[in-house]
């Protein structure tokens, strides 16, 4: 039996459990709901105790490689400016779009209040509507920390995330010698992150359960009628992505007609669907790319590249999960937050690991951003097969569409 279908099962059991559950002042049902919260915790700790490192490493080891290629020249800053033109209109869309669409959902906004837990002023400030927002200069200074490690000992994930990327540009400006030890240790790392989560996934079907029995004994039916809405609103906005913004720019980007270019990303969508993998999809890829006469330095390089670190279809999921994940929780995010998971968003979908359900456990740094519990990414990672597939297949449209655009620019 496939994770997948062990996870969907712990999260049909745990709702129904739920379900059954709500309402009961039994002794007995306060006792099993007791021991389910301390253990759906621990399962979002052993994924939380990952973030940092496997970030940190990730973005190191990308962005190190990219501004160290001497062969990546030109096209590699037409690279980077194309990809991250693209994930901002991406991520500034989805928020526009998902933050009015998900404001619909009824939530019974008592059981919000449950889902809280005990009031204290720590709580109050992150959930509080009415709390101040901080103001734009400071919002600049706080992505610069005189600390980084503290930063990152304190969970602020904004400071790591530059810090990480000025460190990896920076990495461009070192011996080679040197520059390469440095690279082959963070990828050590990302590769040993990477295998990490793989395995603390495999405990994702008890996880959930966990999760998922307190979650609906407090918000009853209406915690099933929002995740559906939370699926298909991920899967409508990943197909807008493709037909509004990727297939044009590919063939105006490309000067390649609607068909060329269709017949240039189909064979390796299907294989991107199926299997939900963007690197599984990647001999397709190169295969599409030198049937269409790539220059070998986007055929060879960065649509390899791009393969392992542009998640165009992360910047559509992780919004909408922080937004239907406020939702959830009864926060209202103000438009310096908003503005803060669009940023995050750019930088985390680099770090995107390079499993099934990747771009939730990269939400975390996104939640933390915005002083949001990431209690409720169990849920996500649970229903997260569907738009997976979507999402994976806009990832690798997006590689496509990036090697297309350089096409007559190298």
């Amino acid at each position: 039996m496939s994770l997948t279908t062990r996870v969907l099962i712990g999260l049909v059991a745990g709702f129904v459990l739920g379900l059954a559950l709500a309402g009961s002042t039994s002794p007995a049902v306060t006792a099993l709901l007791a021991v389910m919260a301390p253990v759906g915790t621990i399962f979002i700790n052993l994924i939380r105790m990952t973030v940092i490192p496997l970030v940190a490493s990730m973005l190191v080891a990308s962005v190190g490689s990219l501004a160290s290629s001497g062969a990546l020249g030109r096209a590699g800053v037409r690279a980077a400016i194309v990809a991250v033109a693209m994930l901002t209109v991406t991520a500034v869309a989805t928020v526009l779009i998902a933050t009015p669409v998900l404001a619909r959902i009824q939530i019974d906004q008592s059981a919000a209040m449950a889902l809280r837990g005990p009031v204290t002023a720590t709580t109050t400030l992150a959930y509080s509507a009415t709390a101040p927002t901080p103001a734009i200069a400071q919002w600049f200074l706080d992505l610069v920390s005189p600390n980084v490690v503290k930063a990152a000992a304190d969970g602020a994930m904004l400071p790591v995330i530059v810090f990480a990327v000025l460190f990896g540009v920076a990495l461009a400006g070192v011996s080679a010698e040197r520059r390469d030890a440095v690279l082959r240790v963070t990828q050590g790392v990302a590769d040993a992150m990477q295998r990490l989560v793989s395995g603390i996934l495999e405990l994702a079907p008890f996880g959930v359960f966990a999760l998922a029995v307190p979650l609906a004994s407090k918000l009853g039916l209406a915690a099933a009628g929002a995740v559906i809405a939370y699926i298909v609103l991920v899967v409508l906005l990943t197909i807008a992505v493709g037909a509004v913004l990727l297939y044009p720019v590919g063939i105006m980007g490309g000067s390649m007609s609607p068909q060329a270019f269709v017949s240039f990303c189909t064979p390796a969508q299907a294989v991107a669907f199926a299997s939900r993998s963007s690197l599984a999809a990647l001999p397709a890829m190169v295969e599409s790319g030198e049937r269409a006469h790539l220059p070998p330095v986007v055929a060879r390089f960065i649509l390899p590249l791009a393969a392992s670190v542009f998640r165009v279809g992360a910047a559509v999921a992780m919004p909408v999960g922080v937004l239907f994940l406020a939702r959830l929780y009864g926060a209202t995010l103000s438009p310096a937050q908003l503005a803060s998971v669009v940023f995050t968003v750019i930088l985390s979908s680099f770090a995107v690991p390079g499993v099934p359900g990747g771009s939730i456990i990269a939400m975390v740094p996104v939640l933390a951003a915005v002083n949001l519990p990431i209690d409720g990414i169990g849920i996500l990672l649970a229903v997260d097969t569907i738009p997976d597939m979507f999402r994976t297949t806009a990832n690798v449209t997006g590689s496509l569409t990036l090697a297309a655009v350089l096409r007559k620019q190298t």
